[in-house]
């Protein structure tokens, strides 16, 4: 039986919170907690001349948070060191999107030896965009230690080279976006107030099987209009166009998606094109969702 991983996420009733980047500054050193997001609602509209396919969905920050350290070290031996602790991340230094982070800004600044401490707590492969936070996070602080004096606008063009939805996270407010993923628009829609439980079973769901069955085609609801009703109705008219390709071939994540329904949740979706499965649950309600021997995080 494969176990999932349950995390009981809780935002808070703090004005702004959804803005809110917990940081701490000092001469040579930047602390940030880099948060994952969700998508609500994903469709595939199109398949583009160059290969990729036009995308529409919201994305939406989730309380789920990395921790991250960046330090001026003038004592280091090598221009830009990563420490990981938490999750285990096998790729190769370099090839760690921090890591890049750092020398596509190296490339135009003069930045100092810096050392990279990263606490992993957001799950990889479960379409959280953790490692995408990361980069962002860094660019932001690489800004402030170096005082590059770098815009919102000018540190989402260098996010968006290393990943489609980097730039989301230079902003951190939920934004409809479509393209690639990659073109925002502000979008008011809270979710303050509310619990999400995020399951992620222990499943691999490659980019290649999650869009096998995928038929291009414009959503039945505009995705828009259906944000603004009340999260009740959102089971009828917002939709994830990978679910029923990833059900079919791995039918627990679709039956976790069902049990959070039968535990209570006003909405559940399967995040990206999976494995994670979200459930939003009203703020005050007992939560008595299992599955397995799970482990809880609150």
């Amino acid at each position: 039986m494969l176990i999932p991983l349950v995390f009981i996420l809780v935002f808070l009733q703090i004005d702004n919170l959804i803005h809110h980047l917990v940081k701490c500054i000092n001469a040579m050193e930047i602390r940030y907690l880099p948060n994952a997001k969700i998508n609500i609602g994903l469709y595939v509209v199109e398949k583009r001349s160059d290969g990729y396919h036009n995308l529409e969905t919201v994305f939406y920050p989730l309380p789920l948070y990395d921790e991250l350290v960046v330090e001026e070290k003038p004592t280091l031996h090598e221009s830009c060191k990563l420490e990981v602790e938490g999750i285990s991340i096998t790729t190769n230094q370099e090839d760690n999107l921090i890591v890049k982070a750092y020398r596509l800004l190296e490339k135009d600044f003069s930045l100092g030896n810096t050392a990279v401490y990263l606490c992993k707590n957001i799950p990889f492969g479960a379409g959280l965009g953790g490692g995408s936070s990361d980069a962002a996070f860094m660019l932001k602080a690489l800004n402030e230690l170096y005082s590059l004096q770098l815009t919102d606008d000018q540190l989402e063009e260098y996010a968006v080279k290393l990943g489609a939805d980097c730039p989301f996270f230079i902003r951190n407010r939920p934004v409809l976006a479509t393209g690639i993923g990659n073109i925002f628009q502000p979008i008011d829609v809270s979710l303050i107030g509310y619990q999400f439980v995020l399951v992620r079973p222990d499943i691999h769901v490659s980019t290649p099987t999650a869009y096998a069955g995928i038929k291009p085609q414009p959503p039945r609801f505009s995705l828009t209009g259906s944000i603004q009703l009340p999260i009740e109705n959102w089971k009828q008219c917002i939709e994830n166009d990978f679910e029923k390709t990833v059900f079919e071939k791995f039918s627990r994540i679709g039956e976790i998606k069902q049990e959070l329904y039968e535990a209570g949740a006003l909405y559940t979706t399967m995040s990206g094109s999976g494995s994670s499965v979200i459930g939003i649950f009203p703020q005050h309600q007992e939560l008595r969702f299992t599955t397995g021997d799970a482990q809880v995080f609150s």
